[in-house]
C-alpha cells in the first residue's frame, strides 16, 4: 500500500469536530485569502483565472481509470504542459502520482464527502480544489475545507459544481457561490465545463476563476477568457502590487473599453441615420456638456474638465465613423 493510501486508511472520528486554531498557509491579497497553484494565484484582487485555458490545466484520473496508470497520465500531462497543472484523484491510491507531477489536487463532487480521500489529499501539502457535492449545502462544503486545515493544509479553494435539478443538467448556484466565498474568505471557482454560457454571470457574481472541462475546445476557453478579461475589469477591483501586473491590469481595462467604444459607435451610427439632422451639423452641444456631467459623477478623479475633451474625441470619431459608412452605402 501507498504512503498516500495509508494516510487515508484511518478513518476520521466523525463526532469531532476538526481543529482548524493554529493553522495558516495562505497569504493576504486585497484583505482576503489568495491560493497560490504553482505559477497561479487565485484570490480576490487578482485577475480572474481560467483553469483548463491558458491560466492553469487540469486532469481527471476518475475519468482515466482502468485505461492507464495515473502515473502514465500524470507524467504525460506534465510533459505537454509546464503551466499550473491540477489533478483529480480517482482514490487514494493516484495520490503518490499526484505529489509527483502536479502542482494542485481537485477533489471531485462525488468525492467531496469522502472523508478518508479528502484527509489524505490535504495531506500531500499541495493547494486542494474542492467541488460542492451535487446535494451538499453550504455548511457541508466549508467544514471539507475545515477538515484540510485540520491536516495542516489551509491552502483550499473552493469550487461551485452545480445541483443536478434537472436531469442529468447541473444547474450552478451563483448564490451558494457568493455566500460561501463571503463565508470563508476563501477563492471560490465556478465550473463552466464546457458550456460558456454563465462565464460572464459567474464572474460577476465573484468568481475567482472559471473551471473549463479538460478538453475544452478552442473557441470555449476564448469566450471563458473574454469574459474574464471584460467584465472583470468593469466588477471586480484589482490590486497589483508591482509595474508589469499593473500594466496587465490596464490591458483588461482597456480591453473592455475598447469593447464599449466600438458598441457606443454602432449605437451613435444608428443615431446619425434617424437623426433629421445627421452629421457634425447636428451635434447638440447641451446634450454633450450633460453626458459630460453624468459621468463625471463615476468618474470624479478626473472630473469635467478632464473628461470633455475624451468625449470629445471619442464623439468626433464616431461621427466620422458614421459619415464614411454613408458615403460606401
Amino acid at each position: 500500500m501507498s504512503q498516500a493510501a495509508q494516510l487515508a486508511a484511518t478513518p476520521p472520528d466523525p463526532a469531532a469536530e476538526p481543529d482548524v486554531s493554529d493553522v495558516s498557509g495562505v497569504f493576504d491579497a486585497g484583505g482576503r485569502a489568495a491560493v497560490r497553484i504553482g505559477t497561479l494565484t487565485v484570490g480576490e484582487g487578482l485577475p480572474v483565472a481560467v483553469i483548463g485555458g491558458d491560466d492553469a490545466r487540469w486532469l481527471s484520473l476518475r475519468a482515466l481509470h482502468g485505461r492507464r496508470s495515473a502515473a502514465e497520465a500524470v507524467a504525460e500531462a506534465r510533459a505537454e504542459w509546464s503551466g499550473p497543472l491540477l489533478v483529480e484523484p480517482f482514490s487514494a491510491e493516484d495520490l503518490d502520482a499526484v505529489a509527483a507531477g502536479a502542482d494542485g489536487v481537485l477533489v471531485g463532487a462525488a468525492w467531496m464527502q469522502d472523508f478518508q480521500l479528502v484527509r489524505a489529499a490535504a495531506r500531500l501539502g499541495l493547494p486542494i480544489v474542492v467541488q460542492r457535492g451535487p446535494a451538499a449545502t453550504l455548511e457541508e462544503w466549508l467544514a471539507i475545507a475545515d477538515y484540510c486545515v485540520a491536516e495542516g493544509n489551509d491552502r483550499v479553494v473552493l469550487c461551485e459544481n452545480g445541483s443536478r435539478t434537472h436531469g442529468s443538467v447541473a444547474v450552478l448556484d451563483m448564490a451558494l457561490m457568493r455566500a460561501a466565498r463571503e463565508r470563508s474568505g476563501r477563492p471560490v471557482l465556478a465550473d463552466l465545463g464546457g458550456d460558456v454560457t454563465l462565464a460572464a454571470a459567474a464572474v460577476a457574481a465573484g468568481a475567482d476563476g472559471l473551471l473549463l472541462a479538460p478538453d475544452a475546445p478552442a473557441d470555449v476557453v476564448a469566450a471563458a477568457a473574454e469574459a474574464a478579461t471584460v467584465l472583470a475589469a468593469l466588477v471586480r477591483h484589482e490590486a497589483p502590487e508591482s509595474v508589469g501586473r499593473a500594466r496587465e491590469a490596464i490591458d483588461r481595462v482597456d480591453a473592455a473599453l475598447a469593447t464599449l467604444l466600438e458598441r457606443r459607435a454602432v449605437l451613435a451610427g444608428t443615431v446619425q441615420r434617424l437623426k433629421p439632422v445627421g452629421g457634425f451639423a447636428g451635434r447638440d452641444m447641451d446634450r454633450e456638456r450633460r453626458l459630460v456631467a453624468a459621468m463625471a459623477h463615476r468618474a470624479p478623479r478626473l472630473g469635467e474638465v478632464r473628461l470633455a475633451p475624451v468625449m470629445n474625441a471619442v464623439i468626433e470619431a464616431g461621427l466620422h465613423l458614421a459619415e464614411e459608412e454613408r458615403g460606401r452605402s
